[in-house]
């Protein structure tokens, strides 16, 4: 059997500074090359056993930036828990205050004042934390401490009150619950004095999912955004109202057209990604914009909620998605399709391999249903 890789209490499911750690006599080089530990960047080094998450990927580029910054747009969208925002070996969003130079850093994303100035909640001087954990948090964010070890927890690098006495930032990051940067309270390594309980988690800072959604828009392609935000109001971490102060409160900054477009399209209803994608690639191909998850009461009485419809020209469009390969399911959704064609719909329908595949072709089939059914080209409706 191998010998266990030398792990101190320390840095247990920590994120932290190798230089640092080697400072303080917790490990060697040499000993930061063992397989309990990951590089993720340059001096910034992670307990192995950590999830490779985009979480992880925050922690790390935080604590290779001065106080001040914080994580957004898709980042922290992911964080808010959007889990498909962004992944572990996406770019981490950050923005940062004007008066702050970063350099190029790889897999960083550098936004400067992107919009509003940064509320009251989100300076790098907030009111004093609470116990709350955040909702909505991606799942296996985090991990527990290791037994008879909970450093105690204190304000992360940027948005402590004061700079530190004597380090610019915190020696280590543990991985608290829901995705929250802690650190051991004073200025150096508090796992070397004597255990004591976690007073408060305290989140990464970022943006909150309204501005989040706003950034997600301004950002990234229209179609990765519209994804983003339609998750956002599904899972109830915005709404329309929030959206709409968006946009109105910075109508005149740059992207203001492109995030009014991309919260215009947005959908809380969408079941899925991909629906989301399908549904966006074919507003940009020309085709009217479909409702969503559209009701339809048959005959019988039952409701029946295509997932894309253009109800006055009594077209559907259905996303298979990998999970109809459960053949129940399936035997559900053809049953209900089959009432949809009976009721004078024509119903198409749209595979994971189409819509990646062969879009050009899907768009085509959708643009020649609506014009079988009365839809002319140019026309809004």
């Amino acid at each position: 059997m191998p010998p266990r890789p030398h792990r101190p209490d320390a840095l247990a499911w920590q994120v932290f500074r190798g230089s640092d750690a080697v400072r303080d006599g917790l490990l060697t080089e040499h000993q930061l090359r063992n397989s309990a530990w990951v590089r993720l960047r340059h001096d910034i080094y992670a307990d192995s056993r950590l999830d490779r998450d985009h979480a992880l990927a925050c922690r790390a580029a935080l604590l290779r930036l001065p106080p001040g910054v914080m994580v957004g747009g898709p980042s922290a969208a992911y964080l808010h828990g959007v889990q498909h925002a962004a992944s572990f070996t996406d770019d981490v969003h950050v923005l940062v205050p004007r008066p702050l130079r970063i350099g190029p850093q790889r897999g960083l994303r550098v936004h400067v004042n992107a919009i509003t100035p940064l509320t009251a909640n989100e300076t790098s001087e907030p009111a004093a934390p609470t116990t709350r954990r955040p909702t909505g948090r991606p799942p296996n964010a985090s991990r527990p401490p290791t037994p008879g070890h909970q450093p105690a927890a204190i304000r992360p690098t940027g948005m402590s009150p004061r700079p530190a006495r004597q380090l610019s930032r915190p020696a280590a990051v543990s991985v608290g619950a829901g995705g929250m940067v802690v650190a051991g309270r004073g200025d150096g390594w508090a796992a070397v004095s004597p255990s004591r309980p976690r007073e408060q988690d305290l989140p990464i800072p970022r943006s909150d999912p309204g501005r989040a959604a706003w950034e997600t828009a301004v950002w990234l392609d229209p179609v990765r955004a519209v994804t983003i935000v339609d998750s956002l109001l599904g899972q109830g971490l915005a709404d329309r109202e929030t959206l709409a102060a968006m946009a109105a409160g910075n109508a005149d900054r740059p992207g203001a057209r492109r995030a009014r477009w991309v919260f215009d399209l947005a959908d809380g209803g969408a079941e899925s990604p991909p629906e989301s994608q399908l549904r966006v690639r074919l507003v940009l191909g020309g085709l009217p914009r479909p409702a969503v998850q559209h009701p339809v009461r048959m005959p019988t009485g039952i409701v029946l909620h295509p997932d894309l419809a253009w109800p006055q020209y009594r077209v559907a469009v259905e996303y298979d998605g990998k999970w109809h390969s459960d053949v129940e399911q399936l035997h559900r959704d053809r049953r209900r399709l089959n009432q949809l064609v009976a009721a004078g719909w024509l119903v198409l329908h749209v595979t994971s391999r189409r819509l990646h595949g062969e879009f050009p072709a899907v768009l085509r089939e959708v643009r020649d249903a609506l014009v079988s059914r009365g839809w002319r080209q140019g026309s809004s409706r």
